[in-house]
C-alpha cells in the first residue's frame, strides 16, 4: 500500500459538483492499494497516518501527532482518498503500467478496511475520519501546510 501524505490547513473532496468530505487542519492522504495488500499493510499505513508526528510544538519542531493536537483542543482530521494510480510502474517506457495496483473489488475492500482502521484509532481522540468516493471521478481540494508532504508504502516496513 502506498500513500502521500499531506500536511493540510484543510482539504475537501467534490464528486458530481457536491461536496462528499471535508476537514479542516490534519492530514490529506492520498491511498494506492496493491494486488498483494491485506490487513497488515492496514494495520502498519493506520498506524502511521495517526501517529506520525508531523505538526509543530511550541518551539516550531515537528514534534506532534494528530492526537498530540486534539488533546491540545485543535479539531483536526484525516482525508483518506483512493488513487489507483498511485500504484503505476513507469520504469519502462513512457505509459504508466498498472500491473500491480489491486483489481477494483478488492482494492476497494482493503481500501475499506483501512478507513475503519483509521477511524478506530481516531476516535478515542476525536479525531474526525472523511474518505472520498472509491471509482469516482473526484476534485480534491488541498490547502498545504509547509508544504508538508510524506510517502509511505507498506512494503518498505517488514
Amino acid at each position: 500500500m502506498r500513500c502521500v501524505v499531506q500536511r493540510v490547513l484543510e482539504s475537501s473532496v467534490e464528486v458530481g459538483g457536491k461536496q462528499v468530505s471535508e476537514i479542516g487542519e490534519g492530514l490529506n492522504v492520498l491511498v494506492g492499494v496493491g494486488n498483494d495488500d491485506g490487513d497488515k499493510d492496514c494495520e502498519y499505513i493506520a498506524d502511521k497516518l495517526v501517529n506520525l508526528r508531523i505538526f509543530e510544538d511550541s518551539e516550531g519542531k515537528t514534534n506532534l501527532s494528530m492526537p498530540d493536537i486534539a488533546a491540545a483542543g485543535r479539531p483536526c482530521g484525516i482525508l483518506l482518498i483512493s488513487q489507483f494510480t498511485l500504484m503505476g510502474d513507469v520504469r519502462h517506457g513512457k505509459r504508466p503500467s498498472f500491473t500491480d495496483a489491486a483489481a477494483p473489488s478488492d482494492a476497494e475492500s482493503i481500501y475499506m478496511k483501512l478507513v475503519r482502521r483509521v477511524e478506530e484509532l481516531c476516535a478515542p481522540h476525536g479525531i474526525k475520519v472523511g474518505r472520498g468516493v472509491f471509482r469516482a471521478d473526484m476534485k480534491v481540494k488541498i490547502v498545504n501546510d509547509g508544504p508538508f508532504t510524506i510517502l509511505l508504502d507498506s512494503k518498505k516496513s517488514f
